[in-house]
């Protein structure tokens, strides 16, 4: 048989030799010492590639990869869940584009089918293929330059454990890292148990348990992907109708979902139901414990943003906000975070006075929360994006959280 005008065993030597040279350079198998992990900064291109080059490497050394691939039933079906920013939880040109090449380049070898992140693709699947990238502590690039650190995980289905993980760390020379519309457009930061599972999922060892938080939701992230591409191609009402259904799904009350009905009711002026999705959004955030709302203020101000159609439903959040946290008798610790730009001081006093813009706001509309919640600041210490930026792609780190603290605590 052939493969182009290539045969399968000229593939298959191809691949050996792929495995062997990745060997030498440390990577591992998932049975004997780890994933494969390249500590060297690569252009961006080139890192996917060793990535991927080292999931490939491993699989090669596994029984259920070494069966001949003369007929086309025994290709493994592999479903690719979107790829995303482990910092934010947020999908952005680059996890875009990580996803794109890893498709590509995956997409020739000849043991695996790469399907569609979709409901009917998740029943077929023998095996979840899953991806993240995360700016590195430090670097040749410094600041909205430092590199980014890849993660792949290939997640056998039937076993729910990690087949093969690897790791590459690429140069961000002019990488486009704004955020996609659902989560630039989003009001809240959208890490929950879910997403924090995927996380933590492709940073798993391989022959170590997939996160299950993350796999017994599969099938309603499936639906809220559908609802986020009908978002982002301006297909409100369908998008809707997605995020609804994923919401009526077994355990399929999750962050995303919640949100997605929220911007998806903004969008088509049903003002009323997006208030009350909002509630909803912040009722799961208060039961967590935590709760991370993007307020924009104007530079250097405790003025919201000027602009309407930023600032226009912020009055709908404080006043859900302020119901849902009287209702449910909890204290809270109000804490306002600045981007990565001026001195620590000026940062410092500044999240704090915009923290204690919010409390006051939150007492105007729920008088009983005055003694139940305080206000603080922590500046840019706590930087999610880390940029500087000011701009669409780090507004995570211009939020206010709202943390759930022991009532003694609040005074």
């Amino acid at each position: 048989m052939k493969v182009g005008s290539r045969s399968i065993a000229a593939v298959m030597l191809q691949w050996m030799a792929v495995a062997a040279a990745l060997l030498m350079l440390g990577g591992a198998g998932c049975q004997s010492t780890g994933p494969t992990v390249l500590s060297n900064e690569l252009p961006f291109d080139q890192a996917v590639g060793q990535a991927i080059d080292g999931l490939v490497a491993q699989t090669q050394r596994l029984p259920a990869f070494l069966a001949k691939v003369e007929a086309k039933v025994n290709r493994k079906a592999v479903v690719v869940d979107p790829m995303i920013d482990a910092a934010s939880g947020q999908q952005t040109g680059v996890t875009r584009l990580m996803e794109q090449k890893v498709v590509e380049r995956l997409g020739q070898h000849q043991q695996m089918e790469l399907l569609a992140f979709q409901g009917p693709n998740l029943a077929r699947a023998q095996y979840l293929l899953i991806g993240t990238t995360v700016r590195s502590a430090a670097g040749a690039g410094g600041g909205a330059r430092r590199p980014f650190q890849i993660n792949l995980a290939l997640v056998e289905l039937a076993t729910r454990k990690v087949l093969a993980q690897a790791s590459a760390v690429a140069r961000d020379d002019g990488l486009d890292t704004r955020p996609t519309a659902y989560y630039q457009d989003s009001p809240v930061l959208l890490k929950d148990a879910v997403v924090e599972g995927y996380i933590r999922t492709a940073q798993t060892p391989p022959g170590q348990a997939a996160d299950s938080a993350y796999l017994d939701r599969l099938a309603a992230s499936a639906l809220v992907n559908d609802g986020n591409n009908a978002y982002n191609s301006n297909r409100y009402q369908d998008a809707l109708g997605l995020y609804n259904n994923a919401l009526s799904t077994p355990a399929g009350e999750q962050l995303r979902a919640l949100n997605g009905v929220y911007l998806a009711s903004w969008r088509l002026g049903r003002t009323a139901e997006a208030e009350q999705a909002f509630g909803r959004i912040v009722a799961f955030g208060l039961q967590q414990h935590n709760l991370g709302v993007k307020f924009l203020f104007n530079p250097g101000s405790t003025e919201f943003w000027s602009d309407p159609k930023v600032s226009g439903p912020y009055a709908i959040w404080l006043r859900q906000i302020a119901r849902q946290a009287a209702g449910a008798k909890v204290c809270m610790n109000v804490i306002g975070h600045t981007s990565h730009t001026g001195s620590e001081q000026v940062n410092d006093r500044l999240s704090q006075a915009r923290a204690t813009v919010i409390k006051q706001k939150l007492e105007a509309d729920a008088p009983e929360l005055g003694s139940r919640t305080k206000a603080s600041g922590v500046g840019w210490r706590e930087n999610i994006i880390g940029t500087g930026t000011d701009d669409v792609t780090d507004a995570l780190d211009r939020r206010v959280e709202f943390k759930i603290i022991p009532c003694g605590a609040s005074a």
